[in-house]
């Protein structure tokens, strides 16, 4: 086991680094205001206009980055410091979520993959571990037949979850050059302003590649662990 919190303590620690950079960034763009003087919600209303969107509401969540795309009720979410504030923050945040929604009409294939998997991995992500642990000391690692067989689905439980973490990344991504795209494209920053967007997404994309990455390590650890100790 001191493997396992060698592995998870470094996975935390890295996903602090980027939560606290990516904290600061946005902070450090919050300061640099919008020439247009557009809010958030503005912005994000203008882009849902720009691309025909008529039946997506843009609504004010609680919160410091609980931004979100909702595809059930079709409402792009923007926390308080985004729906209000008139910076490149804001605009960055604001325009990422239209990007959801605009992969969502247009039947973006990755983040049609994603919400097939939502779920599956809100009922398994939280047991796949215990799960596993629980195969290992009926004796999964020696090839003892139910503890393996309980250890093996636990790492398939496990694997929808590393899954999940994997299909995001390019959901996020392509929300992100949209955003970027159209910011551009309609003038909607000045230069400076754009610069301090594209950083502002880069190390919000991140969050979510080493999400993945620890996903995949803690995957990997626990099927050395079930199937290391097998002829």
């Amino acid at each position: 086991m001191m493997g396992y919190y060698i592995l998870i303590g470094g996975i935390a620690l890295v996903s602090w680094l980027v939560s606290s950079r990516l904290k600061s960034k946005f902070k450090h763009y919050s300061k640099v205001h919008l020439q247009n003087g557009m809010s958030g919600a503005e912005i994000a209303q203008k882009m849902l206009d720009d691309h025909g969107i008529r039946d997506v509401q843009v609504v004010s969540t609680p919160g410091m980055l609980t931004d979100h795309y909702n595809p059930k009720n079709k409402t792009v979410n923007l926390s308080e410091g985004v729906y209000n504030q008139r910076n490149a923050s804001a605009a960055a945040v604001a325009a990422h979520e239209v990007g959801h929604a605009v992969q969502h009409a247009t039947a973006y294939e990755w983040l049609g993959m994603r919400s097939k998997l939502v779920p599956i991995v809100s009922v398994t992500s939280s047991m796949s571990t215990w799960v596993v642990f629980g195969g290992l000391a009926l004796g999964a690692a020696a090839g003892v037949g139910l503890g393996y067989y309980v250890a093996v689905a636990g790492l398939v439980m496990m694997g929808f979850a590393t899954l999940f973490s994997f299909v995001t990344l390019p959901v996020e991504y392509d929300a992100s050059n949209r955003a970027l795209a159209w910011l551009k494209d309609r003038n909607i920053v000045t230069r400076e302003e754009y610069k301090g967007s594209e950083d502002a997404l880069k190390w919000a994309a991140r969050t979510y590649l080493v999400a993945a990455i620890g996903s995949l390590a803690t995957l990997v650890y626990w099927g050395l662990q079930v199937f290391g100790g097998r002829d």
